[in-house]
């Protein structure tokens, strides 16, 4: 991770590139598939969202509903693991086109635990990072934090002290979620997500002891300065979602340090243009 560049220094921020569910535009979103994808598309890092299913698994669903991405139908918060194991994540997405009269690709049709995600970024040959978002509001309140913190703890995760290494950061649009994740893990990094209003509404503040700041791209449309201000507070700016190559030019000339990306690949190779470009 890039940090902020003291006065003077001459040289840009290089962002890290963040595959948002995945490289979803080359596989389902949320599944296995989809981060495999990503690491051959040679993101810095992972971010994935994670509810609480009936009977206590962490997995990798955006919506508070199956219906979008599923073959099935329900909330996610109200099913056991098993019954989502039975449906059906990647019918569709174009992916699937490619594979048809084939046997099914379970990697790009189950529901990805959080658990196997973190197996796949554990077992990399090189460093990969994960950002795990936690959806709310949800049933189960604490419980979604609690969760994601013990299951950190299995990997080494959850730093309790701050400058303790942990290749995970959890984000969320929920200040009370940021809050109690530095409770239970205060070396854990935590992001908080904004979107238009919501910047608005707090004067772009954070909460309390949050090192990473998660602007939309379309703050940063008609917010340029709020980087710089950001990072003069010492924060780093995260931002969502950038596919678009003219927002990424703008992420670029603000020094963020992070974007979080449908399109990893093609982020990739822009990001190669850029530093190779005359001038650079």
């Amino acid at each position: 991770m890039n940090h902020p560049a003291p006065a003077g220094h001459s040289h840009p921020r290089v962002p890290q590139i963040v595959a948002h569910r995945g490289a979803s535009t080359e596989a389902p979103e949320h599944t296995y598939a989809a981060y495999v994808a990503a690491l051959a598309a040679e993101a810095d890092a992972l971010e994935c969202d994670v509810r609480l299913t009936a009977d206590g698994h962490l997995v990798c669903v955006h919506d508070r509903k199956v219906d979008r991405t599923s073959d099935g139908s329900g909330r996610v918060s109200s099913l056991e693991l098993a019954r989502l194991e039975e449906l059906d994540f990647g019918f569709w997405h174009e992916s699937a086109d490619v594979r048809d009269g084939e046997e099914p690709d379970l990697d790009a049709s189950r529901v990805l635990t959080l658990r196997r995600l973190l197996d796949l970024v554990d077992t990399s040959p090189r460093r990969v990072e994960l950002a795990i978002e936690v959806k709310h509001p949800s049933r189960y309140g604490a419980r979604v934090e609690q969760s994601v913190v013990a299951l950190l703890d299995e990997y080494g995760w959850a730093p309790r002290r701050p400058g303790q290494n942990s290749p995970v950061r959890v984000m969320s649009f929920s200040s009370s979620a940021v809050r109690r994740t530095r409770r239970l893990a205060p070396g854990l990094r935590t992001a908080f997500l904004m979107e238009p209003f919501g910047y608005r509404a707090r004067a772009g503040a954070l909460p309390f002891g949050v090192p990473i700041a998660g602007p939309s791209i379309e703050i940063l449309r008609t917010r340029p300065e709020s980087v710089a201000r950001w990072h003069r507070a010492g924060h780093e700016v995260h931002v969502w979602t950038v596919d678009e190559p003219a927002d990424f030019e703008l992420c670029l000339s603000l020094g963020v340090d992070a974007v979080i990306t449908n399109r990893p690949r093609a982020l990739r190779t822009a990001l190669s243009a850029h530093a190779s470009s005359p001038g650079d």
